[in-house]
């Protein structure tokens, strides 16, 4: 799980969940203590980022999700 503090979206986080994405797939992610609209914005700036696609979020904590380009092991319906 990725955790997302104050500071937002660093370059580290962004490294980190990059990483986390490469060895699981899919991940989860939380960003407690942010107002709705600056989750939305942060989640969807993470996901762009690190050409990830965003499968849900529930309230703080939310779900992305990068096929391994090698090695897939989640096949999401077409």
């Amino acid at each position: 799980m990725i955790l997302i503090g104050n500071a937002g979206i660093s370059e580290g986080v962004v490294a980190e969940t990059v990483r986390a994405l490469h060895d699981h797939e899919l991940i989860k992610v939380r960003l407690p203590g942010l107002p709705r609209e600056a989750r939305d914005a942060a989640l969807a700036d993470l996901a762009t980022r690190t050409e990830s696609e965003l499968v849900v979020r529930i309230g703080h904590v939310a779900t992305l999700y990068r096929a391994r380009q090698d090695m897939p092991r989640i096949i999401l319906p077409a």
